[in-house]
This record gives structure tokens, sequence and C-alpha cells, in this order.
């Protein structure tokens, strides 16, 4: 069986933290669940919640990374645009992981219901949005994680097997 090294962008999106008043901890945490599988943060970045920062920062890292991982800007809030950059920049949507992350978030918590998380593919890469809290990271991440791999093996065309 063949391993598969995955390469991961994660972006912070904060207008505290971009302006060093939050300190970053969900970035951190999805850096840490990654590595259980194999994956290797190659970059990181903190940005404020600017719709057209983020989706110039989408497009870039979709050219370098085979994952790139929001956290941060999926609420209801004024300044919350990550999904829509990201339904801006991807090519295809896959609804069934944020769906799986809102559903096993609600065993938690009603409020999860009005997470606007979305995940889709641009070219090669997988583009994935979470929570900002570092809870609510691994709390979602931890739903999708397992998937990862296999979904990204897909995106990228190989008939091998090197998710399992």
């Amino acid at each position: 069986m063949k391993a598969c090294r995955i390469t991961v962008a994660v972006l912070t999106l904060s207008d505290k933290g971009s302006r060093g008043e939050r300190a970053d901890l969900s970035g951190p945490a999805i850096g840490e669940m990654l590595g259980g599988i194999g994956a290797e943060v190659r970059f990181t970045e903190i940005l404020p919640d600017e719709k057209t920062v983020i989706k110039e920062k989408l497009v870039e890292y979709a050219r370098k990374v085979d994952l790139v991982i929001t956290t941060g800007g999926t609420g209801l809030g004024p300044r919350d645009v990550t999904p829509d950059a990201t339904l801006e920049v991807i090519e295809r949507e896959i609804p069934g992981i944020p769906e799986a992350m809102r559903a096993e978030g609600m065993k938690k918590t009603s409020r999860s219901m009005l997470s606007r998380a979305v995940a889709g593919v641009r070219g090669g890469t997988l583009i994935l949005n979470l929570p900002g809290s570092p809870t609510a990271v691994r709390e979602n991440l931890s739903v999708v994680l397992d998937v990862i791999p296999h979904a990204i093996e897909k995106i990228k065309g190989s008939i091998e097997e090197c998710a399992r």
C-alpha cells in the first residue's frame, strides 16, 4: 500500500487575529489533528475577514497544496465572509462534508445549524471551511478527518488506494 503525503495550507480568518489582538489557537489545533493522518502543514497565515483577500489566498494556495483548511468566518456576522469567498473560487462543491459536520455538531448544540461552512474543489485541491473556535475546530475536523485522504486521492484522479 502506497503512503500519500498530503500538503496543507491553514488560513485563520480573524480581524483581531490579523491585528495581533488575539492568539490563534485554532490553526495549531488543525495542524496537530492533520498530523494524525500524515499531512504536512506547509503554510499558515492569519488574515482579516476581507472577502477579496480570502479569495486571493484560496486561489494562491490551491496552486501549492493538496488541502486548504480555513478556520473562522463561517457564522452569521456581517464580517463572516469565508463561505462566500470559498464558493466564488471552488469549481465543485462537496456538500456532504459540511453536512456531516453540522449533523454531528447538532448532537452538542443547536447552534451548529447556523454554520455556513462549505467544502469544495479547486483544481486538484480540497478546500474546507471550519469554525473559528478551537473546540469547534476539533469537533468538526474529527468528523471528516478520515475521509480527507480518500477525497484528495479521488480529486487528483488516482486509482490507487492510499487512504486505507
